[in-house]
């Protein structure tokens, strides 16, 4: 799931080096934060977030058939 994450994000954005993904382990849960160069984060966003969004889509779907609930966080 990193791996997807990061991926996506490399695609969009304009320092791909900069772009680093933390997993962390709660009660049934998995947050994954996604951090950007500041410069990036409006690409990673969108539009009235419409980018981001479509991230959390594609992650969301990529783990529907895990037992444990998948978050997606982007750091500002």
């Amino acid at each position: 799931m990193e791996q997807l994450i990061t991926t996506i994000a490399k695609a969009i954005v304009d320092h791909p080096d900069e772009v680093k993904v933390n997993r962390e382990e709660k009660k049934g849960e998995i947050v994954y934060t996604l951090s950007v160069h500041q410069d990036d984060i409006g690409k990673v966003i969108g539009k009235q977030g419409r980018i981001a969004k479509a991230i959390r889509t594609v992650v969301y779907a990529a783990a529907s058939g895990k037992s444990m609930r998948v978050t997606l966080k982007i750091n500002d």
